[in-house]
């Protein structure tokens, strides 16, 4: 009797605890959903005559740098007033993940130039079998039959649309009167393979290191984000010869963008950290609609008949994989 009472009593407490983190999870996964989503209209709309007029390895310092600031202002802000001292074998694992994540960030600028935005962000969902398979394997996770096939119809989904939208011709043969529509060229649909590899790989390790080591997130961050400036810092300076300054062509979409992205990278750590990879995924997948409906409403991009397929795909996934 004791016991029930008392479980009982801790109840209506557990359950207004439980919707309190429902609701944070929920700003925390709709705004990485928006950002995510708003990273590759963003980067097309500085575009002049077709190229992007920044300096890439430059826009991916600049976000290295805004997420090492904050990691350390939070430390501060924490009431921390020193670096925690963690000898080097706690140190250098995450170097990895900063040369995988430094491979990827220039991937996505580099991408923007053998595709539209749309196609971008759903056939970027391929990195949804790299990372599973990974996220099985190396993290010792086992997923449900239903999980598989949730995630199996996010694959669909990237191949529904790829086949809707496949211009291996480039988007140059595009007749002006039409207007522009999703398209990939063949070395862009290479691109996004490479990319989908590395993505995976750099997840489902990260996810590892972070989980592995009992040490603040704040503090894991500030170490992740150091090699992340020391690496971006050495590619900048491989480019100091070129014609292009390190600050040229950037604009306020440009510093947006560098916001965005270093706000998601931080909020991405969170998910990796208390969540998992998988949530990552559907973050990503859902941030499909976002980047729909701003390359409709911005960049005036016409989508084919067949684009609510994907969508529909989608949203199916998220109910069968959690629900």
């Amino acid at each position: 009797m004791i016991v029930i009472k008392n479980v009982g009593s801790q109840s209506p407490v557990r359950t207004k605890r439980q919707r309190a983190n429902r609701i944070k999870w929920g700003f925390l996964l709709g705004l990485m959903v928006f950002i995510y989503g708003s990273h590759a209209p963003l980067i097309t709309l500085t575009k002049v005559d077709g190229q992007v007029p920044f300096n890439a390895a430059s826009c991916v310092l600049m976000i290295e740098l805004a997420k090492l600031l904050i990691s350390l202002l939070s430390l501060v802000f924490t009431g921390s007033t020193s670096i925690p001292r963690s000898p080097p074998r706690l140190i250098a694992p995450y170097a990895i993940p900063a040369v995988l994540y430094t491979l990827n960030n220039n991937l996505v600028v580099i991408m923007q130039a053998y595709m539209d935005p749309s196609s971008f962000q759903i056939l970027s969902n391929l990195k949804i079998a790299s990372t599973a398979l990974l996220y099985s394997a190396c993290l010792g996770k086992r997923l449900r039959s239903k999980q598989w096939f949730a995630l199996g119809l996010l694959m669909a989904a990237g191949g529904f649309h790829s086949y809707s939208s496949l211009d291996l011709q480039g988007p140059e043969t595009i007749d002006v009167d039409e207007g522009p529509r999703l398209h990939i060229t063949a070395w862009g649909l290479f691109l996004v393979l490479v990319y989908a590899g590395v993505s995976g790989l750099a997840a489902v390790y990260t996810e590892r290191v972070l989980k592995s080591q009992r040490l603040p997130l704040s503090v894991q961050n500030l170490y992740l984000y150091m090699f992340g400036v020391a690496i971006n810092g050495v590619s900048s300076l491989s480019s100091i010869g070129s014609d292009q300054g390190f600050l040229e062509g950037y604009s306020g979409v440009v510093w947006a963008i560098i916001a965005g992205q270093a706000a998601n990278g931080l909020l991405m750590s969170v998910v990796l950290k208390h969540g998992s990879g998988i949530t990552r995924l559907f973050v990503i997948s859902c941030s499909m609609l976002v980047n729909a409906l701003l390359s409709w409403a911005i960049l005036g991009l016409h989508l084919t008949a067949l684009f609510p397929l994907p969508c529909t795909l989608i949203g199916l996934a998220a109910y069968l994989y959690y629900g």
